[in-house]
Formats: C-alpha cells, sequence, structure tokens
C-alpha cells in the first residue's frame, strides 16, 4: 500500500520554496506519494513556459518522491495544447499524475497493485 501525504487545499501555493518544504513533510511521514490539490498550484504553475511545474516536479523526482494533482483543469487543457500534451504523457508514467479526484486517484493506485 502507498503512503499518502493529502496536502490541504488551504495554505500556501506550490512553488519552488514551498516545494521544499511539502518534500520535508513527505519526509517526515515516510510519504511516498504527495496528493495536491489544483487550488494549492501558485499562479502561473499551470503555465509551461514559466517552467515552475518542470522546476517543483523535478525537486519531487530527485528524491523519488510521486506527485498526483488533484482537481478539475479541463479549462486549462482546453486552453493549451502542450499542457494537455504534458498531462498526457505525464498520466501514461508511474511519477506524476494529473487526476480530477480522489477516487481517480484510488484507482489508479490500486491498479498498481
Amino acid at each position: 500500500m502507498t503512503k499518502i501525504l493529502f496536502v490541504p487545499a488551504d495554505g500556501p501555493p506550490l512553488d519552488v520554496t514551498t516545494a521544499n518544504d511539502l518534500l520535508g513533510e513527505a519526509w517526515g511521514v515516510e510519504a511516498e506519494l504527495v496528493a495536491v490539490p489544483v487550488e494549492r498550484l501558485a499562479d502561473g504553475f499551470l503555465d509551461l513556459s514559466t517552467r515552475l511545474a518542470g522546476e517543483v516536479i523535478q525537486k519531487f523526482t530527485n528524491y523519488r518522491i510521486r506527485l498526483a494533482f488533484i482537481g478539475d483543469i479541463s479549462a486549462r487543457l482546453e486552453a493549451s495544447h502542450s499542457l494537455r500534451d504534458f498531462v498526457y504523457e505525464s498520466n501514461k508514467g508511474q511519477q506524476v499524475w494529473f487526476l480530477n479526484d480522489r477516487a481517480a486517484l484510488d484507482t489508479r493506485l490500486a491498479a498498481e497493485g
């Protein structure tokens, strides 16, 4: 069973600096995956030209802690072909997922066995 740190919807926006805090918290509870509500994403996070998402994801990848972004980003996906491609490719892997809700996370984890 995967140990998950569920980040509350209220709190500081996820950016490069606060990613360090979340990594520390995940290590403290020995979490293998951090589930972040999309409400917590910093301004510009889903705009790939800012490179913010890439920097945050890279930090988690370096420490082998998986990420799941939970929430509806369909409007953003419709507006950006590159974001749509990024999310599609991310969801094909095991390190980073963009999921609509916790039930989708549960389904993905159950499929892993």
